[in-house]
């Protein structure tokens, strides 16, 4: 297996740090994002690798996050855009965004966009970390993307994990004939410090005993990561498709199918940013 350069953020934690772990063990270049300066050193110790900070909820150090990688990496060979959460009240970021909305889509497709000479260059696969919320919360309002109507934690949430799927679908059709191959997926209900920031129910699920019940281990949750970014795309995975246990999903949100849906996303993304 040939081995392969690895952006990963939300690399300090959870299946991020797992993956970035088991990436190493399989003789990768593994190269860690995250919002923690300390958690995010402790792991690029532990493996020898390089890593960068910055904090999604800042638009701004996403560019100079993008200008750090771009001058260290000519060619990537895999990013996996997976940081992301769910947040307590509504609030928005420095940049006069919805905090959810930004951290969980806006950033990662502004990253993806600024890294595109690198990732072109390196045929690179660019993984989404999306979750079955995006069926189970959403109610994807393509003219209310700050969820300012009816604002509830888990329904921002679904709508940034919908819109994770979406940006998959709309980036292979842009830069699918460049090489570039996009796919997402959901972990798992994974133990980590995930909700940590919310007010919502899931906080008592994911730290709770309740945990023991209905979660899964970071390093299980990080296995479909591990086997995209290993993978081939078109042997291993079929690019813009939506993934769950290693399988194109059966069950998804309706806009899920609706292309031009995820066209108006990315124009109106490309238009904040």
């Amino acid at each position: 297996m040939a081995t392969k350069t690895i952006i990963i953020t939300g690399a300090s934690d959870g299946i991020g740090a797992a993956a970035a772990r088991q990436l190493h063990r399989d003789g990768h270049t593994a190269v860690l994002v995250g919002r923690s300066a300390d958690k995010t050193r402790a792991i690029a110790e532990e493996l020898a690798a390089r890593y960068f900070l910055a904090d999604f909820a800042d638009l701004s150090q996403v560019r100079a996050l993008a200008a750090a990688l771009l001058a260290e990496y000519r060619s990537i060979d895999v990013l996996a855009n997976n940081a992301g959460g769910i947040m307590g009240e509504r609030a928005l970021t420095i940049d006069g965004y919805e905090q959810t909305f930004q951290v969980n889509h806006l950033a990662p497709f502004l990253l993806t966009n600024l890294l595109m000479p690198a990732l072109v260059a390196g045929g690179a696969t660019v993984i989404q970390t999306a979750s079955l919320a995006a069926r189970a919360f959403s109610r994807f309002d393509i003219t209310d993307l700050q969820n300012a109507k009816q604002y509830a934690p888990q329904r921002a949430y679904g709508n940034g994990k919908l819109a994770n799927i979406l940006f998959t679908i709309e980036l292979q059709r842009r830069y699918g004939g460049q090489g570039i191959s996009a796919v997402a997926f959901h972990p798992g209900v994974v133990a980590s410090s995930f909700a940590s920031d919310t007010t919502h129910i899931m906080r008592l699920i994911y730290h709770s005993p309740l945990k023991r019940l209905f979660t899964i281990s970071a390093e299980k949750g990080a296995d479909q990561l591990v086997w995209l970014a290993e993978g081939e795309p078109r042997s291993t995975f079929e690019p813009g498709a939506y993934y769950e246990s290693r399988a194109i999903a059966a069950k998804v949100s309706p806009e899920v199918h609706d292309p031009e849906l995820a066209r108006e996303l990315w124009e109106q993304s490309a238009a904040l940013v």
